[in-house]
């Protein structure tokens, strides 16, 4: 039976460490999956529900977006894929009454795990200005306000629209037309603040901004590099895909800071080696680097390929690098190869915290392989230099070929369900001259050529008061954010806010002088309209395109889907007399009335698109183009792919700080807290923790389990606070530390990006520890337990 949401927050006193697992998923994941589930849902409900997750007749996750293989289990998602369909198909219900009882005030001073509990939103909420509460509206009376605001507007420029990774192609390609058809490319979305250094730095160099590898591509490596990234947590069905990988033969190297008990030991409960016997150890190699020492790792590697090629060649043995590939598909290699041959051993040993003899081993590793994977995610994208980073990956990958050929190639390992597939819809601030083409002649308008506001820009113009409206499609905008203090006055200051949602969150807590809640259709929800069900299709990481229908009955009968949501404030703005000057034109009640429609728009615009309806049918998959993927075309400034000759950049931590990771914990996807546990860590009842070297917590006079404020330091000479955080001595390279965000988002600076991507540098924070005094003075105080 399901549960009543909880009435407290979450209470750090009873925080419990322990030593971190070794080993990963098994039957403790299903057990604690199910149980998530059944409080959410109850026990039939789960059943249904759970049976139906990433089916080719069901929905797609809404949580990562690893794509799934052609042939299904019957159970085909994770633990944490379980929890976020649990999170969204749950029971509770957040009606008017709720609203009623609790203020504003009253819900900001509630936890984002309180509020994510309370269950689903199940009608359009308005907040007046001056008002202390929510007050229930008519659909109309929203959607109005929302077309007047806009149309009051002085400049197009005034407006936000930020989109949540969850949004479906159909809903982001419409959403992305209202922008433009509003006069604006102001469009940030989550990608800005995870994976836009991926977009940036493999669009220079291999003329596409995704990844370059199939999931046959991952079962047929020879070499498998993950590199900043923790599967067992953040994309744990990639743990399945190793370990076929591993059965066949594959050396799978981790690289991070943190040991992870994923790429540990991984014990699959889909066979009986993971349910009763050892599982499968996964790394065969843990790299223990410094953060932001990345950049230098794979310069050494590529440094040790070039000085093993020369030895060979100069003793009559064959070359290691791909001759042919380098002279036939790429170009200014000489640059590249004259800055790594004289870059300094000593300098990479400095910056990564390895001694050169480690690093040749590796090295040794990617000369042997036929066929080399990097996978990446975070701990790559997240520093000021990760664009030069994720660019001496792809050097590295290109001097033995390593791009077009099978089981080789690069895999940014995406995080959200649909991230990817909405930057194809159009969801970017600068999207392309073919893309603006196709869309101007498929609706008779002029979109806008000037580029729009990314995340960090637009909280700036928010802050700066050069916009006055935003408008959140799904997603935590508040929380996902850096420099939380920066960005809650900067949403202060805008006339209205409007938030797409389908739970509750903190969002919908920090509003402008008014604001407007929209509740939305989730994947899993039934989406009846036009007198048939709909479906949606979503993009994986892997550029896979499928479609996904929800079975379970709304939480409102009158309930309205992102597409439908989108389309009637399209109307309200671009139809009729009073439409807008150089509208878009479209029949906004047919594309309301069947989704169909609009496929058909974006199989005119998008390439890749061709026969789109006929393609998803049954269940079917799709792969996108992929030039250098498919046939080794690169649209680069050389037709090539690029070497880039990158100067080398690590951080520098000064004296008595630390260079602190942002990250999450178990029981957490993005900025939604599912419960108190970070159980592969150690971490249980609680979420306030440090992780700290004890090396490190030694200098800075700190005890295991004392109670520590974070303080960063940046250039602007403004404190940033997080309070009370408990010390945990932890298995992290000296002079490194983590915590989890949200909580920590306040310590990261707004203006402190990485270079070409506009990133915030969540992975690269330096913070000091300020004593607070201890607690009981003892170890099961401290949250160890008793001996």
């Amino acid at each position: 039976m399901a549960k009543s949401a909880p009435t407290a927050d979450i209470d750090e006193s009873k925080l419990r460490v322990s030593a971190p697992a070794t080993e990963a998923v098994g039957v403790p994941a299903v057990m604690h999956a199910l149980e998530m589930s059944i409080e959410q849902m109850g026990l039939v409900r789960s059943a249904r529900t759970l049976l139906r997750v990433n089916q080719k007749d069901g929905f797609d996750c809404p949580g990562c977006a690893w794509p799934e293989e052609d042939k299904r289990h019957i159970a085909e998602f994770c633990e944490n894929g379980a929890k976020a369909v649990a999170e969204e198909a749950t029971v509770r219900r957040v009606t008017a009454d709720f609203f009623a009882k609790h203020s504003i005030a009253d819900l900001l001073d509630h936890d984002d795990y309180w509020l994510g509990q309370q269950g689903r939103l199940v009608e359009p909420m308005i907040l007046d200005e001056g008002a202390t509460h929510y007050r229930p509206a008519s659909w109309d009376e929203a959607l109005d306000l929302i077309a007047d605001e806009l149309r009051g507007l002085d400049s197009p420029d005034e407006a936000i629209f930020y989109t949540s990774g969850r949004t479906s192609n159909e809903a982001a390609f419409l959403y992305q037309l209202l922008v433009r058809g509003l006069g604006t490319n102001n469009l940030p979305d989550c990608s800005n603040m995870c994976h836009e250094s991926s977009g940036v730095a493999l669009s220079q160099t291999l003329g596409i901004g995704k990844g370059t590898v199939s999931i046959e591509d991952i079962h047929n490596a020879s070499l498998i590099i993950v590199a900043g990234q923790n599967p067992g947590t953040n994309h744990p069905r990639m743990l399945s895909a190793l370990e076929k990988a591993k059965m066949k033969g594959a050396t799978i190297v981790a690289v991070n800071p943190l040991p992870e008990a994923g790429l540990m030991r991984f014990k699959n409960p889909q066979i009986p080696r993971g349910v009763i016997g050892d599982g499968t150890a996964i790394a065969d190699e843990f790299v223990q680097i410094r953060m932001g020492g990345d950049q230098a790792l794979f310069q050494a590697l590529a440094k040790h390929v070039f000085e093993q090629h020369e030895r060979r060649v100069e003793s009559g043995e064959p070359g290691i690098l791909d001759a042919d590939f380098l002279t036939q598909h790429t170009s200014d290699f000489s640059a590249y190869a004259d800055l790594i041959q004289a870059a300094s051993w000593s300098e990479f040993e400095t910056a990564t915290g390895l001694s050169e003899a480690r690093m040749r081993e590796i090295g040794d590793l990617v000369i042997a392989s036929p066929a080399t994977i990097v996978c990446w995610a975070m701990g790559l994208t997240q520093h000021k230099h990760s664009v030069a980073t994720l660019r001496d990956v792809v050097n590295l990958l290109l001097l033995q070929g390593n791009v077009g050929r099978p089981g080789a190639g690069v895999c940014p390992v995406r995080g959200h369900s649909n991230v990817q597939g909405d930057r194809t819809m159009g969801i970017y601030e600068k999207m392309p001259e073919p893309f603006l083409e196709a869309l101007d002649a498929e609706f008779s308008f002029a979109a806008p050529r000037s580029h729009g506001y990314d995340t960090v820009e637009a909280i700036r113009a928010m802050r700066d008061g050069k916009a006055r409206f935003f408008m959140g499609m799904g997603g935590n905008f508040v929380s996902a954010t850096p420099d939380t203090a920066v960005t809650e006055a900067a949403m202060r200051n805008l006339r209205l806010t409007v938030e797409v949602s389908t739970k509750l969150n903190r969002s919908h807590l920090v509003t402008g002088t008014r604001a407007v809640i929209l509740p939305t259709h989730g994947r899993t929800d039934r989406d009846h309209r036009g007198g048939i069900d709909q479906r949606v299709t979503v993009e994986d990481s892997m550029g896979a395109v499928h479609a996904s229908r929800g079975r379970l009955k709304p939480p409102a009968d009158d309930m309205l889907s992102e597409v439908a949501i989108v389309a009637r404030i399209a109307e309200r703005l671009f139809a009729g007399p009073n439409a807008l000057p150089n509208a878009p034109r479209a029949d906004w009640k047919a594309i309301e009335a069947d989704y169909a429609t609009v496929r058909a728009h974006i199989q005119a615009v998008v390439p890749g698109f061709d026969d789109y309806e006929e393609r998803i049918a049954k269940g079917r998959t799709f792969f996108l183009p992929n030039g250098p993927r498919d046939e080794r075309r690169f649209t680069t400034v050389t037709g090539k792919a690029l070497f880039t000759a990158n100067e080398l950049e690590y951080p520098t931590i000064p004296e008595g700080h630390l260079l602190l990771q942002t990250l999450r914990s178990h029981d957490q996807y993005n900025t939604t807290i599912y419960g108190k546990d970070d159980r592969y860590r150690g971490i249980r009842d609680g979420r306030r923790v440090v992780l700290v070297n004890s090396t490190d917590a030694d200098a800075a006079g700190v005890a295991d389990g004392e109670i520590v404020d974070l303080v960063s330091v940046w250039t602007d000479g403004s404190e940033r606070r997080a309070e009370e955080f408990r010390v945990v001595h932890y298995d992290t390279p000296v002079g490194n530390a983590a915590a989890y965000y949200p909580e920590t988002n306040v310590l990261v600076p707004l203006d402190s990006t990485a270079d070409g991507s506009g990133t915030p540098t969540s992975k690269s924070v330096i913070i000091r520890l300020e004593r607070r005094g201890t607690g009981a003075g003892d170890d099961t105080a401290a949250g160890r337990p008793s001996s």
